[in-house]
C-alpha cells in the first residue's frame, strides 16, 4: 500500500514519499515452517536513523518470539527516543509492550488476545475495541486485517486525505471503520485458578437467560458479596454484571446469525423484556444494534 502511494504520486523531480526497507536481525532468518522465505535488505545495525518503524504481526508463540528477537527491544527504544514513530500491527503489540514504550499509553491488539495482554502488561491502557490507536508517535491496530485501516491512517498522515481516500477505494477498505467490537467473540476469561469464580462463571453461562443477582452468586460460592465481586473482577476482567451481559449478548449474536428468529424472539430468549435495554446493552458490546447485526451476519444464500 505504501509502494502504491509512491507509484501513484511519483513526480520526475521529487523522490518517492516512502523509502521502504525490510530490516532484520540477520540476512537469512529461519521462517520456521512459513509458506515463503523473507530476505531482509539490511540489518538493524545498518540503520542509523529512521522516521517510521512498522512491526508486523507475530504468528509464533509470543514468549519464544520475544526470546528469538530480544535484540530488537533496545533498538526500538533507541530509535523512538531519536524521534522515530512506531507502528504495531495486530499482536506485535505484545512485542512493543515488552519494551515499556506502551506503559501509560492507549493500545489495541487482537480482541482474542486482550485478556492475556492485560495480564502481562497491566501498565498499558488496552482499548481492545478500537481498530486504531495513536498516542505520542506510537500507532497500534486491532486484529488481523485491521492493519489495513492503520496503514490508511498512516497514508493520510504522511500523504494527505486525498491520497488516503484514493488508497481506501483502490484497496476496497472501509475508511470509516473504527471499532472491532462487531467481530469480537466473548468466550469468558478462564485462564485463572479461582475455583469459586469458575463455579460462578459456569452458572452464569448455563443460566444466562435467568435473572441472577450478585447476592445469589456470592451465597452459592460461599463468599461475602464484596469479596466475591473483587475476586470475580480480578479473575475475569469484568464485573459480575458485565459478565452476565456479555454472555447474554453472545448468545443473542449466535441466535441472530442463525436467521430463524426475530430480534424480539431472541431478546426474550436471552432474558430481556425491555427492547430499549436489550438494544442498549447489545450495542454497548458490539457497536451495532441487534437489527444491524442481524442484517449483517444472518445466514443467507448468494445467487
Amino acid at each position: 500500500m505504501l509502494t502504491w502511494v509512491n507509484e501513484t504520486y511519483k513526480t520526475p523531480r521529487e523522490a518517492p514519499l516512502f523509502r521502504i526497507q525490510l530490516v532484520g536481525l540477520e540476512k537469512s532468518p529461519d521462517s520456521k515452517g512459513g509458506l515463503f522465505a523473507l530476505a531482509p535488505e539490511v540489518l538493524l545495525s545498518d540503520i542509523e536513523r529512521t522516521d517510521l518503524i512498522v512491526l508486523p504481526a507475530i504468528h509464533s508463540e509470543f514468549q519464544q518470539s520475544l526470546e528469538d528477537n530480544r535484540e530488537l527491544n533496545p533498538w526500538l527504544v533507541k530509535h523512538y527516543k531519536q524521534g522515530a514513530e512506531i507502528v504495531s500491527l495486530c499482536i506485535s503489540s505484545f512485542f512493543l509492550a515488552s519494551t515499556g514504550l506502551l506503559d501509560g499509553k492507549p493500545c489495541s491488539t487482537h480482541w482474542a488476545s486482550a485478556n492475556v495482554f492485560r495480564e502481562l502488561f497491566p501498565k498499558v491502557d488496552l482499548v481492545d475495541e478500537k481498530i486504531v490507536t495513536e498516542y505520542d508517535g506510537i500507532y497500534t491496530s486491532g486484529g488481523a486485517y485491521a492493519f489495513t485501516n492503520l496503514i490508511i491512517y498512516i497514508i493520510e498522515k504522511y500523504a494527505g486525505r486525498e491520497a488516503a481516500i484514493l488508497a481506501a477505494k483502490t484497496f476496497m477498505i472501509d475508511i470509516d471503520r473504527s471499532s472491532q467490537s462487531p467481530f469480537m467473540v466473548f468466550a469468558g476469561q478462564r485462564s485463572h485458578n479461582d475455583k469459586k469464580v469458575l463455579k460462578a462463571q459456569d452458572y452464569l453461562e448455563r443460566h444466562y437467560h435467568e435473572k441472577i443477582s450478585v447476592n445469589d452468586l456470592s451465597e452459592m460460592v460461599s463468599l461475602g458479596r464484596r469479596t466475591f465481586e473483587r475476586r470475580f473482577k480480578k479473575a475475569t476482567m469484568n464485573s459480575v454484571l458485565e459478565y452476565h451481559q456479555r454472555v447474554r449478548v453472545e448468545a443473542a449474536k449466535r441466535q441472530l446469525e442463525g436467521g430463524r428468529k426475530t430480534v424480539n424472539e431472541v431478546m426474550y430468549e436471552v432474558g430481556y423484556n425491555d427492547a430499549k435495554a436489550f438494544r442498549d446493552v447489545f450495542k454497548k458490546y458490539t457497536d451495532m444494534t441487534p437489527v444491524e447485526y442481524s442484517s449483517k451476519y444472518t445466514s443467507r444464500i448468494f445467487s
